[in-house]
């Protein structure tokens, strides 16, 4: 299939694009750099083009089979501070995308969702059933494109994956592309910029959740296997499948104190941490239930321990300092 992945210079997008090549799929990359890199395509095309662009959208989408819908702000404490960024860039663009795979008749889109769109879950693990009650702009942008995908399957025929991510880590199992966010936000690479003498120390944010050690729980999937998930729902579109939300997980958590000291253990060096208040809209748990995919899609993550997961970032991460990749 030749497919349009939107947000393909992205992190995860960049994996998902060496998937689908791998499994004999032309990805064509779609971004407009904002957030992505050039040197993360290395698997099909870059088009330089924004969503928000509905002529270009119209052209870019001919003689396309399907469509990963990655492109999107993916802040939680930005989108509180501007909301109107996050229903702008993943809401209302996500639409010109839709009404552009209308008009070129092409009937297939995975899109990249989020375990945001639960909030505060009152069930963990989550299952999809669990309401979807999204506590900030973040969650409820990507709320509103799934209730969209929905109401253009029922007028338009549509087919549709959308797939909840629960928290994407690690790089790359052959070692060629990997994490870099500006700013970055999330635990792994600030704990291994701390032991990489890259910033002073990282934030613990709450030291008293109800957890075993304190700190908060998260549920962390290897990008390599996030990455095959979009490729089997592809082909799980193309077989027939019908139309679903799914999560993207493990089904199981670490807190925030062992995450740290597996990166400290795998690094060999100390990670210097200062205590922080929680942030406000942070559970104290979030852990999938991902029977679904893996029911449906036939899909397993095979590489989500914990010690694969920070070994592979940690490698990631060494080699783009010693290239120069690295910005301070």
């Amino acid at each position: 299939m030749r497919v349009l992945v939107t947000g393909g210079a992205g992190y995860i997008g960049s994996h998902v694009a060496k998937a689908l090549a791998r499994a004999g799929h032309q990805p064509i990359v779609v971004d407009n750099l904002s957030m992505g890199h050039r040197w993360a395509v290395r698997w099909g095309p870059l088009i330089e083009a924004d969503l928000a662009d509905r002529a270009r959208l119209c052209e870019l989408l001919k003689g396309v089979d399907a469509v990963i819908h990655l492109a999107a702000s993916a802040y939680v404490g930005e989108s509180v501070r501007d909301p109107g960024k996050y229903y702008r860039n993943n809401f209302a663009n996500s639409i010109h995308l839709l009404d552009a795979m209308v008009a070129n008749h092409v009937q297939q889109i995975v899109f990249s969702s989020t375990a945001a769109v639960y909030g505060e879950p009152e069930q963990v693990p989550i299952p999809e059933t669990e309401k979807r009650r999204p506590i900030n702009p973040y969650g409820e942008s990507k709320f509103y494109v799934e209730e969209a995908l929905a109401a253009y399957a029922r007028a338009h025929g549509l087919r549709w994956l959308s797939l909840r991510y629960f928290n994407a880590a690690g790089a790359d199992l052959g070692g060629e592309i990997g994490e870099m966010h500006s700013p970055e936000t999330h635990l792994i690479p600030l704990a291994i910029y701390a032991a990489l003498k890259l910033r002073p120390h990282i934030e613990i944010y709450g030291d008293d959740y109800p957890t075993p050690d304190g700190t908060a729980v998260r549920d962390y999937i290897h990008v390599d296997d996030l990455a095959e998930g979009h490729v089997r729902g592809l082909e799980y579109l193309q077989e027939g499948g019908q139309s679903a939300a799914m999560n993207l997980g493990v089904g199981r958590g670490y807190s925030v104190r062992s995450v740290i000291d597996v990166v400290q253990r795998i690094s060999g060096a100390p990670v210097c941490v200062k205590q922080a208040p929680r942030r406000p809209g942070d559970p104290a748990e979030l852990v999938a239930a991902p029977d679904k995919a893996k029911r449906l899609l036939h899909w397993q993550p095979r590489h989500s321990d914990l010690e694969t997961i920070v070994t592979s970032a940690v490698r990631w991460h060494r080699q783009a300092l010693e290239s120069g990749l690295h910005r301070d």
